[in-house]
């Protein structure tokens, strides 16, 4: 078992603190920028508009991530206090809100270029998963999503929250979203699926989801919203319906492979 007393803060510079959330953001997107430009962008149009799509893509992932945890998890407190959703340091972004962000500045910014978005996503969703393992060990560190009480012997005690040994459910999102769903979609793009606009996206959908449900069913709910419809947890509820997007895009763009 094992004692969880992390700080938050990883550095702290006069009155100006650096958290590993923070640079969990940033080294995740700086690795997944440098990736996939060094080894998954193979088209040079889409090589060339890469760097100017990167700030539309940071915006989504803050704008989609903020907005997504004010409307999936706690909009009565933030229609009553809507500057707190400007105070984005207090903490509180969704990856579903994330990602649907993702998608609508990729859409837009695809048309802006006439070129198609699933060239970008299909990009994205291969390096994602490195953001997604810097995000979870960054929530372990900071003792905030945190699993259910447990025996086993690898339970951890977040002392900062109370001194119950609870699953280390962060990372297992960590490995599974992370580490396992990379090397998956590794193995895909080797495959040469990757010629197939749209694939890896869908794919991404349906593991992460696959991954993302089942974890969920040993961390604690959110306590403003508890267990829901059929007692699952509105990250399940989310991630059921991206894995129907997901396995809906996988089929559509089988179909159209085996049209050519």
């Amino acid at each position: 078992m094992f004692i969880n007393n992390f700080d938050p803060v990883a550095i702290e510079i006069f009155s100006m603190e650096i958290r590993w959330y923070s640079l969990a953001y940033i080294i995740g997107i700086l690795l997944g920028w440098i990736l996939s430009k060094k080894f998954f962008i193979s088209d040079y149009n889409l090589k060339e508009k890469f760097d100017d799509f990167i700030t539309y893509l940071i915006l989504g992932i803050i704008i989609g991530g903020r907005l997504g945890y004010v409307f999936f998890y706690n909009p009565e407190y933030y229609f009553n206090n809507l500057i707190d959703i400007f105070k984005i340091w207090q903490g509180g972004m969704s990856f579903h809100g994330g990602l649907i962000g993702v998608i609508i500045v990729t859409i837009w910014f695809s048309r802006k270029n006439n070129q198609n978005a699933f060239n970008y996503l299909d990009v994205i969703s291969l390096v994602a998963p490195i953001g997604i393992f810097f995000g979870r060990l960054a929530n372990f560190v900071n003792s905030e999503l945190y699993g259910l009480e447990t025996n086993i012997f690898w339970a951890v005690q977040f002392v900062q929250i109370d001194n119950l040994y609870r699953h280390p459910s962060q990372l297992y999102e960590a490995f599974f979203e992370g580490i396992i769903l990379f090397l998956i979609l590794i193995h895909f793009r080797k495959k040469g699926f990757m010629k197939i606009p749209g694939f890896i996206s869908g794919l991404f959908l349906v593991i992460y989801s696959m991954f993302r449900f089942i974890i969920e069913f040993f961390r604690v709910p959110d306590e403003q919203l508890g267990y829901l419809f059929l007692n699952l947890t509105m990250g399940q509820i989310i991630s059921f319906i991206f894995l129907l997007i997901g396995i809906y895009i996988i089929i559509i763009k089988h179909e159209i492979k085996k049209e050519s």
